[in-house]
């Protein structure tokens, strides 16, 4: 017994060494996007008097903009890696595009802007209030936005 365990002291940090020089990427992808809609919110994110709908799909969000016909097209679809517990745009004084507060199961409240050029959401801030999931006592789970841009209340369960 006393060699085996030798042997296997030997052996184990050529290993380690061997699986430490590999580098290892993992990638989580959804074959099957989730179809209910959980929330919908409308604004201005692209442009002024840009009419658009954000709507979110359990981790997904997905920008859509009425055409000429009145058919919905999709702009951008993002995943968030995480369940949104909140979603609520709002302006800030004086101006012209709406942003995106968004409130997740990860204990965090994400400001997000639309970045036309890029066709990408692009994180303006983000606050930790509490722990990851979707807890009573972290708050998220309530959003109210002042309609003239001047404040932000976060409110969980309990």
């Amino acid at each position: 017994f006393g060699r085996l365990v030798g042997l296997a002291n030997e052996w184990v940090p050529g290993v380690l060494r061997a699986v430490q020089d590999t580098l290892m990427h993992l990638y989580g992808l959804t074959l099957q996007r989730a179809s209910g809609i959980t929330h919908a919110v409308h604004g201005n994110f692209s442009a002024p008097k840009a009419q658009e709908i954000l709507i979110s799909r359990g981790k997904n969000l997905e920008l859509l903009r009425p055409d000429e016909t009145g058919k919905l097209q999709t702009v951008l679809t993002v995943e968030i890696f995480g369940v949104v517990r909140a979603l609520l745009p709002f302006r800030l004084t004086g101006g012209a595009r709406d942003y995106i507060v968004v409130g997740t199961d990860s204990g965090r409240i994400t400001i997000l802007e639309f970045n036309a050029a890029k066709n990408v959401f692009e994180r303006v801030h983000m606050e930790t209030f509490g722990k990851s999931g979707c807890r009573r006592l972290v708050p998220g789970q309530f959003l109210a936005v002042d309609p003239r841009g001047r404040a932000l209340m976060i409110g969980a369960v309990e």
